[in-house]
């Protein structure tokens, strides 16, 4: 059977107050809505109509829920998250880690004592966090460490004071050591730097780096102290049109920056952050799970709606539809999630007479069979891999 989900949806002060409530067609009710959660993880699962939450009726039946084979490979936890992700102002720069790092990582924040929930804690959970980000509109990210050559030719380019060094240590191949220097200098010894990027920036006259450059002024104006700012003269500055995407593997800097977009990633809350926010920030442990391999076409899009990332904890499909149908193959549980028109969704060849209007959700489990969809609008199917 398909059921309908009820989800919650976060309030983070970088969220837009109104991309969410105008996809739901509904009225903004003036607090940032920044992401609404549809799946099974213990910080804010999605309600089934039983009133049980999805989490807890995963606990106390995984192989009903997920399907036997699922729930041996993932030890009986839910294998992905799914979000509608409204950005009004650009998220943290930030890395998330590998299987082994979190486990590792996890069992040390255990063994410390810290509370799950405090502000200082790194990782919340023992699993990774690689993720995908889908736009719904134009969408503005960091993503990836840009090429060093086209880095030193956009610091050449603008020649902001004090940077000599910089740029020099990236001529030489060593991003790494550069990254972990300036992330790691004190907020006095950044202001200079990002006052000079941004006095670069409003003398630069040129249009070959358009977008970093609007970028760059905005983040050097909000925040003057950050060393995320120098992050950012780092990474691949891309806009997504709709539809188009960016998989963020394990270790891959970024920041989302601003737009509407379909997220989905493993099961995960890990998130080690590295400035342009006032959350908690742990360089050393940031730097020991990133990538440094530079990032040289960030942009994924869709074959025949399947976006191949490879991932061992989800899959997703993009269906559109004008007034018919399609069966959609898919192993384990799955969450379907309008994003326009509207659409009825049944498993096995029969319909249960859920309809999902845009920012909708359903949940059809491990043991139903194929998800059945049929109306006119779109909708992403998820599953695992």
């Amino acid at each position: 059977m398909v059921v309908r989900l009820l989800n919650t949806i976060r309030d983070y002060a970088w969220g837009s107050p109104t991309a969410i409530p105008a996809l739901l067609g509904v009225a903004p009710d003036g607090t940032p809505q920044a992401e609404m959660w549809m799946g099974a993880h213990e910080s804010a699962p999605s309600i089934l109509p039983s009133g049980d939450s999805l989490y807890d009726v995963v606990q106390a039946g995984a192989s009903d829920v997920l399907g036997v084979e699922v729930a041996e490979e993932f030890e009986g936890r839910f294998p992905f998250l799914a979000k509608l992700l409204a950005a009004a102002q650009p998220l943290s720069i930030q890395a998330h880690p590998s299987r082994a790092q979190a486990i590792d990582g996890y069992a040390r924040d255990e063994a410390a004592g810290i509370p799950r929930d405090a502000a200082d804690r790194n990782y919340r959970d023992a699993w990774p966090k690689p993720e995908i980000l889908i736009a719904l509109e134009p969408f503005d990210a960091l993503v990836g460490f840009r090429p060093l050559a086209s880095t030193v030719a956009l610091l050449e380019a603008l020649a902001p004071v004090g940077l000599d060094g910089l740029t020099q240590q990236l001529r030489d191949g060593k991003l790494q050591e550069a990254f972990t220097d300036f992330m790691s200098s004190d907020r006095d010894s950044i202001r200079p730097l990002v006052a000079a990027v941004g006095e670069a920036c409003a003398q630069y006259v040129g249009s070959a780096y358009a977008l970093e450059i609007e970028t760059l002024a905005k983040l050097c104006a909000d925040f003057p102290d950050d060393p995320g700012v120098l992050a950012a003269l780092l990474l691949n500055r891309v806009r997504l049109e709709r539809f188009e995407a960016v998989y963020l593997p394990a270790g891959n800097v970024h920041a989302y920056l601003h737009g509407l977009g379909f997220e989905v990633m493993a099961n995960s809350d890990n998130v080690l952050r590295g400035g342009l926010t006032s959350k908690y920030v742990d360089v050393p442990e940031l730097v020991s799970v990133v990538d440094f391999e530079p990032l040289t076409d960030p942009v994924l899009t869709a074959t025949d709606g399947v976006y191949a990332t490879g991932c061992e904890y989800f899959a997703v499909r993009r269906v559109e539809l004008d007034g018919g149908e399609q069966t959609v193959t898919g192993s384990g549980p799955r969450i379907v999630c309008c994003v326009d028109g509207s659409m009825e969704v049944g498993a096995g060849g029969t319909y249960d007479g859920v309809t999902l209007s845009a920012g909708q959700s359903a949940f059809a489990g491990g043991p139903e069979g194929p998800c059945n969809l049929r109306g006119s609008g779109t909708a992403f199917v998820v599953s695992a891999p």
